[in-house]
Parts: structure tokens; C-alpha cells; sequence
């Protein structure tokens, strides 16, 4: 029972796994609409176009959560204005935008004094978190969390069938343009925990989990959070007593939770073939 309580005697571990949970809930809940829009390239862009707003407050002795913020909520708007022009694909905006910040981001690296610098953004350190970065993921979380259920009706049906929810008259555009800004909220409080680099995963792969075990969005939700909680949980109970990188322990887990989901999945359909047979004969 010791070695359970023995993290909790450290306040950055207290604070570890307070930023684990709050980082579980907003990722796990947006990353459903991720894996169902399938915008997974989007999540990855958005997490490597922060670099540059990151090497920015750096140098000029800002807040680096606030740096990444302010990049990835312009990332966000930029994909979205690119993109409605009938002129450029989407895909081509993420494209064209991601290669370009995170090229600007390693041009002002290298004006830095260190690459160590920047390290715990780029590779995460959910143990380093401060009060005001835990107070900024609690105002985020709230923040995605209150959007999602003010327009849970409308981001569901978008979501699954978008061509009806043109016909009942929602706007896609505005609703795929508000993922966008939450995606970026939410991308920000993953990269404290996971870094740039593995943020991406954080949002898909507790929801692509989920997404194998249910077809409904609220069991989805709850699943999905359930295992970003969990996974960063255990990677926090791995970084202490392996001494790994907390990050790459997260997404480990992360990715055995999936492996699990998908072995269950694959067990189901036999049954479900021979139940769908039964009923045709």
C-alpha cells in the first residue's frame, strides 16, 4: 500500500496527477469528435504548430503555456479561414500552415541559447506544472467542457451525418470552425503532459479506444476519458518509479488500452456474425 501513497508525498506528484486528470477529461472528451470527423492530421498539425508561440514567450520571458496558446488558437482560425475558400482544400490549409510554423518554430530554436530549453514542451512534463498551469487547464477544461454540452445536439449531428444537418439548416462550417478552437485549447493542456511531439495521441488514441468498445458519443465520452485518466495515472506511477519520461508512459499506456479495446472488438464479431446468421436463417 506504500508504494501507492508514496507519490502523493510530493507536491509536484500532487500536482502531476491533478494536471493528469484534468488533461484526460478535455482531451478524452473532444478527442471522440476527432476520431468521428476523422480529424486526427488536424490534432497533429495544430500540437506542431504551437512550437513557434512556445520559442517565442520564451525568448521574450513569457509564460510558455500562453505562448502556446495564443499559437495554436491562430493556427486554428488559419485552418479555418484557409479552408473555406473554395480555393484550397483542407487538407492543403493544414498541410501548408503546419510545415510553415513548425519551420519558423525550429528557425527561432536555433536562435536560442539551448535546446534543453525547450525540451520539457517539446517531449512534456506533467510533474513540472505550476498553480497558474493548473489553474489555466481548470478554466480550459471548463471552457470545452460547458461549449460541448451547450452544442452537443449540433457538433453530434455534424459529426455523423453532415449532409442531413445541412438539410435541417446548421451551419457545418461554424461548428467544424468551433472544434477547431477547442481542439486548440485542449491541444495546449496536452502538451504540458505529453509534450508537442505526442499530443496527437493523447486525443485519438483514448478515443479510438472507445470508439471499438460503443457507437454511442456519451458512452464514447465517458470511455474515452476513463482511459486518458487512467493511462496518465499509470505513466505518472511509471515516470517515478522507472525514472522514464512521463509523456512517452502516458502514450504507452494509452496505446495498451487501445490494443486491449481491439482484441475485444475482434472477439465480438465472431459472436455478431453468427447472432446477425441466426436471425437471416
Amino acid at each position: 500500500m506504500n508504494w501507492l501513497l508514496a507519490p502523493f508525498h510530493f507536491a509536484f506528484m500532487r500536482a502531476g496527477f491533478e494536471a493528469a486528470v484534468l488533461v484526460g477529461i478535455t482531451c478524452g472528451v473532444l478527442g471522440c469528435y476527432v476520431v468521428l470527423r476523422r480529424m486526427a492530421f488536424l490534432g497533429d498539425a495544430i500540437s506542431h504548430t504551437v512550437l513557434p508561440g512556445i520559442v517565442v514567450a520564451y525568448l521574450r520571458g513569457y509564460n510558455l503555456f500562453f505562448g502556446a496558446l495564443i499559437s495554436g488558437l491562430l493556427t486554428a482560425m488559419g485552418i479555418g479561414w484557409l479552408s473555406s475558400r473554395e480555393a484550397v482544400r483542407e487538407d492543403t490549409a493544414i498541410g501548408v500552415l503546419f510545415t510553415f510554423m513548425f519551420a519558423v518554430g525550429i528557425v527561432l530554436i536555433s536562435t536560442a541559447r539551448s535546446f534543453h530549453d525547450f525540451s520539457h514542451m517539446l517531449f512534456g512534463d506533467i510533474v513540472g506544472v505550476t498553480s497558474l498551469d493548473l489553474l489555466v487547464m481548470v478554466l480550459i477544461a471548463a471552457v470545452v467542457l460547458i461549449t460541448l454540452i451547450l452544442f452537443y445536439k449540433e457538433l453530434e449531428l455534424t459529426s455523423v451525418d453532415p449532409t442531413y444537418s445541412a438539410v435541417v439548416g446548421l451551419r457545418a462550417d461554424w461548428m467544424r470552425n468551433l472544434l477547431l478552437v477547442l481542439l486548440a485549447l485542449a491541444v495546449v493542456t496536452g502538451i504540458q503532459a505529453v509534450g508537442v511531439i505526442l499530443t496527437s495521441a493523447l486525443l485519438v488514441t483514448p478515443a479510438a479506444a472507445a470508439s471499438l468498445l460503443t457507437r454511442h458519443l456519451g458512452s464514447m465520452m465517458v470511455l474515452s476519458v476513463m482511459i486518458a485518466v487512467v493511462s496518465g495515472i499509470i505513466g505518472l506511477y511509471a515516470s517515478f518509479y522507472a525514472n522514464v519520461n512521463s509523456g512517452a508512459a502516458i502514450v504507452i499506456t494509452c496505446t495498451a488500452f487501445f490494443a486491449a479495446a481491439f482484441a475485444v472488438h475482434l472477439a465480438r464479431r465472431p459472436r455478431a456474425k453468427s447472432a446477425e446468421s441466426a436471425i437471416n436463417s
